[in-house]
């Protein structure tokens, strides 16, 4: 989020003043997870009164951390959105779950703890990958070798 802590928080509170005047349990909702204040801030970039935009919000998800079916995946980076290029120099800026933390939000531990041992995971997961393609790279290097004076032909072939 740009613009400091500080500055964030003030805008917050401006916005839990907001409420229904009849019937305050209609709205506004004043959510406090990170997954609901980013959900609720597509929300509001999206036409999603539209036929179009509905069915585009209802494909959207949004978690806190990175859930079992999620974290075999391989990351995406949209270089657009990164945060070094999106703020100037010297600029402030908070991180979502912190500011949330701040505000209400009671499971920034247990996320942190759960990260913690996927990021272990995912560690321990690597190292072995990193040594089976050693072990495959040098198993096709001695497959190689062993063709010897096929390898002309097979790269005419173009393999």
């Amino acid at each position: 989020m740009s613009g400091g802590m500080v500055r964030r928080r003030m805008a917050h509170d401006r916005y839990k003043n907001k409420r229904m005047n009849t019937n305050p349990k209609k709205g506004p909702y004043h959510y406090t997870s990170p997954s609901r204040l980013f959900w609720k801030t597509v929300r509001g970039m999206i036409p999603h009164k539209t036929v179009r935009g509905a069915a585009a919000f209802e494909r959207f998800k949004a978690y806190e951390g990175i859930p079992a079916p999620y974290d075999k995946v391989k990351r995406a980076c949209v270089p657009e959105a990164l945060k070094v290029l999106r703020l100037g120099e010297g600029h402030r800026f908070c991180v979502l779950g912190d500011f949330c933390a701040q505000i209400g939000w009671k499971h920034a531990a247990i996320v942190k703890e759960l990260e913690g041992k996927r990021e272990a995971a995912a560690s321990e997961y690597w190292a072995k990958k990193k040594d089976a393609n050693i072990k495959r790279a040098a198993a096709v290097a001695a497959a190689n070798a062993q063709l010897g004076d096929l390898q002309g032909l097979i790269e005419a072939t173009g393999y």
